[in-house]
């Protein structure tokens, strides 16, 4: 799917996604990824949903964002709680869902300018 974005420079968007990749202000990653307005992290060494461990999100709770999307791949899939105690512990919220949605969403809340990260499992 292609993404249409009203003109916001020197953010990190989405400018599409679909099956094991997203891009990025137009540069396609194949891997996992976490994405902030100002920062991308590729090669994200996450697990897959249902796998994710708490260890695979200390990335995101050391850039400490407001709220922290995070898709699963195409299938939603729900973490383990345990995997998500670091972003509780830390204050953060989170979000689950399929990697589709997160890139929408993702870029409705850096456009209002929220402190928001996505991370993203693509394989």
């Amino acid at each position: 799917m292609k993404l249409h974005l009203a003109q916001t420079p020197n953010l990190n968007l989405f400018t599409g996604y679909g099956a094991g990749f997203v891009l990025v202000n137009g540069q396609r990653y194949e891997q996992n990824l976490i994405l902030t307005p100002n920062q991308i992290i590729p090669h994200w060494l996450a697990r897959s949903g249902e796998e994710l461990a708490e260890e695979d999100l200390r990335a995101v709770v050391a850039i400490a964002p407001q709220i922290v999307l995070i898709g699963t791949g195409i299938k939603f899939c729900f973490p383990k709680p345990a995997a998500l105690k670091g972003l509780i512990a830390a204050k953060i919220g989170f979000e689950v869902m399929d990697t589709g949605a997160a890139c929408r969403t993702y870029n409705v809340l850096a456009q209002e300018g929220r402190n928001v990260a996505a991370a993203l499992m693509l394989a």
